[in-house]
């Protein structure tokens, strides 16, 4: 059991690699520390199983929306649908949201229209948003200066971009959120990042099954992973995982608005005021 009290910000522990051990990886995550689990969506599809896991388990909630990657596959309505889905009870925020112009699986323009419409939604719901951003830094900084933001900020997922962009978005509202790449020995940029943010506005997450911890790099990754990112970052910063881990809890609570067993913050039945 770890001494660690953990969130993992962003999961994708409803898609098909956990369809065999998805309740055992729930609960190894407890055992590691792991108090709460957030899981993210990509389509309608996978949004409606994260509602479905945050209904099932009291320490998953859920984040609903459009990936960039699934843009382009949008059925009519979805905004509607969405607005449906961050209404139940355990979601906290919608995403994860953005642009992807390293894959780029949807068209530049239908990406960018996705992603405004859905940052609309979210200042109308009052919702923060969790942005996903690969290779499109400047297209994705200038839609969120000329658009803005919901009041209740939102979270840089898997941060790839430089340290004025962090300091920029920061500025905005938003929190940073380190994944596993930081634990690889070539991380250099990110390690720097990593500790030189400010201890109230940096989140940890696995974007597992993806991004593999260095010391489990080649097999899946899940929840439970967390911890090194939590290691490795309080090692950069010359701080205990303990009091890093706890830091890192109390901002996720803050920008879910949610409970983090063992720390001060409102309770699972507020998260959707």
């Amino acid at each position: 059991m770890s001494d660690m009290i953990l969130v993992d910000t962003h999961s994708h522990i409803d898609i098909k690699e956990f369809d065999t051990d998805r309740e055992e990886t729930v609960k190894r995550a407890a055992q590691n520390g792991v108090a709460v689990i957030v899981n993210a969506s990509f389509d309608l599809e996978s949004s409606r199983r994260s509602v479905a896991l945050a209904a099932k388990f009291d320490n998953i909630y859920a984040i609903v929306g459009v990936h960039p990657h699934d843009a382009a596959e949008v059925p009519e309505g979805y905004l509607e649908s969405i607005a449906d889905l961050a209404k139940q009870p355990g979601v906290v925020a919608l995403g994860e949201m953005g642009l992807d112009y390293y894959r780029d699986l949807s068209p530049r323009e239908v990406q960018q229209n996705v992603f405004r419409d859905q940052l609309a939604l979210a200042r109308e719901m009052k919702k923060p948003v969790v942005i996903h951003d690969r290779d499109a830094h400047g297209d994705l900084m200038e839609i969120l200066r000329k658009d803005g933001i919901p009041k209740k900020g939102g979270i840089m997922h898997c941060y790839s971009g430089s340290w004025d962009m962090a300091l920029e978005c920061m500025k905005m509202g938003f929190y940073i959120s380190i994944a596993g790449p930081v634990t690889y020995p070539n991380a250099a940029r990110l390690k720097d990042i990593a500790a030189r943010l400010p201890l109230d506005r940096i989140l940890i997450e696995t974007d597992c099954p993806y991004l593999t911890p260095q010391i489990n790099r080649g097999k899946r990754n899940e929840p439970a992973y967390v911890k090194y990112v939590a290691e490795e970052i309080a090692r950069l910063r010359g701080m205990s995982g303990e009091d890093f881990a706890r830091a890192a809890s109390g901002n996720a609570g803050r920008i879910f608005n949610i409970n983090i067993p063992n720390l001060q913050n409102k309770s699972r039945s507020d998260c959707n005021e």
